[in-house]
């Protein structure tokens, strides 16, 4: 299992926009009409991967409690299917429904999206305010696979919550850890 950090993209960075296929609803899905009117939230997640799969539930659970507060969810997979088929967009679909995604489950064919982000592994967590400026990229929390530590989600839910009350988040931000996204070999 690699253990591959965030890139962490600096603060302050505006979202790129992008318009990608969702692997549940069938349709295209544009950033600017997925965004949320307090705050995005845009995830590199992917089926296979165990630290995604570690936290899913809590996910789910996180979408559940602020989505209805205004803060979008936005789920992205952007690895190579060819090598990777558990992440190909069908099972992508079988996932968001298995785990109960309320949010879409995005695929980034082209990779350009993550690339965009400087996105690094899965789980990689990019929080945006109103402005889609980026205020928090980092770890969910302190768990990982096997060392223990329950999943609780303070350090995203944390900054989502100071973003709600338009307080500061601190810069200070400890980057996520999962496996790192596969990239397509150029021939």
């Amino acid at each position: 299992m690699a253990r591959t950090p965030s890139n962490m993209l600096p603060l302050g960075t505006r979202a790129p926009g992008f318009i990608l296929p969702d692997t549940v609803s069938g349709g295209d899905r544009d950033l600017q009409e997925l965004r949320g009117s307090k705050g995005t939230l845009i995830m590199f997640i992917c089926n296979h991967c165990p630290f995604v799969k570690h936290v899913n539930s809590e996910l789910v659970r996180l979408a559940g409690d602020y989505m209805p507060r205004g803060v979008s969810f936005i789920a992205v997979s952007s690895n190579d299917v060819a090598n990777y088929p558990d992440d190909s967009p069908a099972k992508m679909k079988e996932t968001a429904r298995r785990e109960g995604y309320p949010f879409p489950y995005l695929y980034d064919e082209t990779q350009e999206v993550a690339r965009q982000y400087d996105a690094a592994c899965t789980p990689d967590f990019y929080l945006f305010n109103d402005k889609l400026e980026l205020v928090y990229r980092g770890q969910l929390d302190d768990s990982r696979p096997g060392n223990g530590i329950p999943v609780s989600g303070e350090d995203l839910e944390g900054a989502i919550r100071l973003l709600l009350k338009g307080e500061p988040i601190p810069p200070e931000q400890k980057p996520s850890i999962g496996c790192n996204i596969k990239w397509k070999v150029n021939p």
